[in-house]
């Protein structure tokens, strides 16, 4: 699995300073803390995970990383995703497993990382692997933003998509239908993360906006693991609001487990 100079599991948190909505949104404060801080020492309670690092483009965010005790890395500016910083990452620092984890999800579970680098840990032969919840809310099963996943019967993805996924036919049969939720957490070998720049954009990916379906149009096998546990990504000033609200609310941990 390792070998000797090699992490194991690396959790890698792309984070970009522009945004649309929310520019600096990493740095936002959070009860206390900025926001890309939260990620980190939630990522660094996961079991699987041997070293934690940002990587950003951003000299502002790798100071605050750095200030609060975190490790950063300075990575090219031009990416389009975080999948292809991740690539950088990966040619400049050797591990066997990658773990993607957005650096907008300061609620993110540490056992979503462990349950998705688990599934690369039991099967050699997986080189990536991802994560979904069923999707309990019917209004978000029209909503753009949230991506829905169908899968085969192995737990395989056929299909991500912005719409409704499965489309029900027959009304009959509406109860029969799942519906899965897509949560942007991503586990990759280093040697399948290695090729994603190489590979070309599909027609898919380039009209549903979704950089995943990259590696399906490739013909790659992307395992998709369930979870009961829903991912709180920050996009939206309310959105902000409602997670201070969610820290404010949790019990304090102690510091010297994260």
């Amino acid at each position: 699995m390792s070998t000797a100079g090699q992490t194991g599991v690396l959790v890698v948190i792309p984070a970009r300073y522009a945004s649309r909505r929310l520019p600096g949104k990493p740095l936002i404060e959070l009860a206390g803390k900025p926001m890309i801080q939260h990620v980190v020492e939630r990522a660094r309670r996961a079991t699987s995970a041997q070293r934690v690092l940002v990587a950003t483009d951003d000299e502002r965010i790798a100071r605050a990383v750095t200030d609060f005790g975190g490790e950063a890395v300075l990575t090219r500016s031009e990416h389009r995703s975080g999948t292809e910083r991740l690539a950088e990452v990966a040619a400049r620092i050797p591990a066997a497993i990658y773990v993607n984890v957005q650096s907008d999800e300061p609620l993110i579970e540490p056992g979503a990382i462990d349950l998705a680098a688990g599934l690369l840990l039991a099967e050699p032969g997986l080189g990536l692997a991802t994560l979904a919840a069923p999707l309990r809310d019917a209004r978000q099963l029209l909503e753009p933003s949230v991506v829905k996943v169908v899968t085969d019967f192995e737990g395989n993805a056929l299909y991500f998509s912005r719409a409704p996924i499965p489309w029900v036919q027959n009304p009959d049969q509406a109860d029969r239908a799942r519906y899965l939720r897509h949560l942007g957490l991503y586990a990759y070998r280093r040697e399948t993360l290695l090729e994603y720049p190489t590979l070309p954009p599909g027609e898919l990916e380039q009209i549903e906006q979704l950089e995943q379906l990259r590696w399906l149009e490739n013909g790659y096998r992307m395992r998709v693991a369930l979870t009961v546990s829903e991912a709180v990504g920050v996009d939206t000033p309310e959105d902000v609001e409602r997670v201070r609200a969610l820290l404010a609310a949790e019990p304090e941990k102690d510091a010297s487990s994260l």
